[in-house]
């Protein structure tokens, strides 16, 4: 495999987009040797449907659409990437108990530090931001175990 990948789609800032984010994202990792249906690849598209929902939900209509990017470095790290052109970067909304939303940074944060992963968050040049989640890459070994992200060495 070559020693750095990359994909990128973007979307319009529409709620129908969340699923069409996954789909591709899913797809993404197929190709580069994740099963869809290991661990690390639900995990995976969950963040990025959090990710791709917060886009969607928290730019105001400030931002028409966003942009989800992924690089694999050397077969040891995937780094997932959405950007939208509002400049707010995210914060923990607090949620009660009854509350429905508010949880999505919060689910992002717990789901990255499970992988060995971590988080941040980088302004664009154009005034928008990108957040950034870098997970170690592994897929699932040739005798069918269940691969995925795993502790970082």
């Amino acid at each position: 495999m070559a020693d750095h990948q990359e994909a990128s789609v973007t979307l319009p800032s529409d709620p129908a987009s969340v699923p069409a984010a996954r789909k591709y994202v899913a797809e993404v990792l197929a190709e580069w040797g994740m099963p869809c249906d290991a661990e690390a690849a639900d995990t995976v598209r969950l963040i990025v449907s959090e990710l791709a929902t917060n886009a969607v939900q928290h730019t105001l209509g400030q931002s028409p659409t966003f942009t989800v990017d992924l690089e694999l470095e050397r077969d040891e790290r995937l780094r997932i990437g959405v950007t939208d052109s509002h400049p707010r970067h995210p914060k923990r909304l607090p949620a009660a108990v009854q509350q429905d939303n508010g949880r999505g940074m919060v689910i992002i944060r717990c789901l990255t530090a499970e992988c060995g992963g971590r988080l941040s968050v980088a302004p664009t040049p154009e005034g928008g931001k990108t957040v950034w989640i870098v997970l170690p890459w592994a897929v699932a070994s040739a005798d069918g175990s269940n691969g995925g992200p795993v502790s970082a060495r």
